[in-house]
């Protein structure tokens, strides 16, 4: 019989304490609950992953073509990746995570998605940092400078409210710019957001990719017994 709460994991990192623990909510007649915290802020949790699907959805739903080339920044649970090996014309998913503890909880087949993603030979982990490589020559461990026909990035809370100081430049237009050069023509990057799409960052999109909206994501919060609300953007390159 399991534990009513259990850390699965505690690891120093360098943008601090890493913790993966799962615990029973006895509020929701015991539900497995799956959590991610980094120091003292909860980073993730299972029992609340719509938005992280709808990202997945709503970005390669807008794609044509098939045979995709697709990054994933950010792997945390593994909900976002998940949805995207769904779609039959993927052809690749390469998921790139800065913390090497969160790639090894899904090989360990310690989280939920584990099993999914690491069982599929579609999807390649790829330890390092998404803005790095932004800077760098791309998402591809292999190619250099290899485009991609979508990028979809749930790493920062928004797109002014980042994890870390040095991700903040990629919300910039250079930054931007420089991502949507591993784009493919009419690829797409959609990102998720704690908060619902503000005009001001679809401004931005719109001006480096020459198309972009917003989608607002509204799912249920069964603690609270309220609706809430995330947001996803979408922009396409013309």
């Amino acid at each position: 019989m399991k534990p009513s709460f259990e850390v699965l994991d505690c690891r120093k990192t360098r943008m601090g304490e890493l913790i993966l623990q799962r615990r029973a909510v006895l509020a929701l007649n015991g539900r497995e609950v799956y959590e991610v915290k980094l120091g003292e802020s909860y980073l993730m949790s299972s029992l609340f992953h719509d938005s992280e699907v709808a990202l997945a959805n709503i970005g390669l739903g807008e794609l044509g073509g098939t045979g995709w080339d697709v990054v994933v920044g950010g792997l945390g649970l593994g909900y976002t990746a998940a949805a995207a090996l769904k779609f039959r014309r993927l052809k690749r998913l390469i998921v790139v995570e800065a913390l090497a503890p969160v790639i090894e909880w899904h090989r360990r087949g310690l989280v939920p998605m584990g099993e999914t993603l690491s069982h599929d030979a579609r999807c390649v982990f790829r330890h390092g940092d998404f803005f790095d490589l932004v800077r760098d020559n791309g998402f591809d461990p292999d190619v250099n400078g290899t485009r991609f026909d979508a990028v979809l990035l749930d790493i920062d809370h928004t797109p002014d409210n980042w994890l870390h100081t040095s991700h903040g430049d990629l919300y910039s237009e250079g930054g931007l710019q420089r991502l949507k050069s591993f784009l493919k023509p009419h690829g797409i990057f959609a990102l998720w957001s704690d908060d619902p799409p503000e005009d001001e960052f679809l401004k931005l999109l719109s001006t480096v990719f020459g198309n972009a909206e917003g989608r607002v994501v509204q799912f249920d919060n069964p603690l609270l017994q309220t609706v809430a609300a995330n947001g996803v953007y979408v922009a396409r390159c013309e």
